[in-house]
């Protein structure tokens, strides 16, 4: 990041009908990511079939430590017979996720509320 100050992310957590979201605002980097990953493998945690809608919108930039949390989260979640599906991501982010073919394994939706409907 040039010019500026990362800042750090803010995680919000409450469940709706259809699943548990995650929102988030600020940065998904290498000093906030763990944070991310303990969130979504908890929510995962012993619940067969959950489903986790992380709402990127106040997200604008991610790194490879970033996407790594959400692959695991990922690959956590088709484990135990769950969903994480990602929603309102900025060009920023998708264009990360594009970059390295990894948008194709995500289920994403313009809207969080899409998200919880699907």
């Amino acid at each position: 990041m040039t010019g500026g100050v990362a800042k750090a992310v803010e995680i919000e957590i409450w469940q709706a009908a259809g699943g548990t979201v995650i929102r988030l605002a600020g940065d998904v980097d290498m000093a906030s990511s763990p944070v991310l990953r303990q969130a979504i493998l908890d929510l995962l945690r012993d619940r067969s079939g959950t489903t986790i809608v992380v709402n990127m919108g106040g997200v604008e930039y991610i790194d490879s430590s970033g996407v790594a949390s959400l692959v695991e989260g990922l690959q956590q979640a088709r484990r135990s017979r769950g969903k994480l599906r990602l929603a309102c991501l900025n060009d920023g982010p998708r264009d990360v996720l594009e970059l390295t073919r990894l948008l194709d394994l995500f289920e994403v939706h313009a809207t969080e509320a899409g998200a919880l409907e699907s």
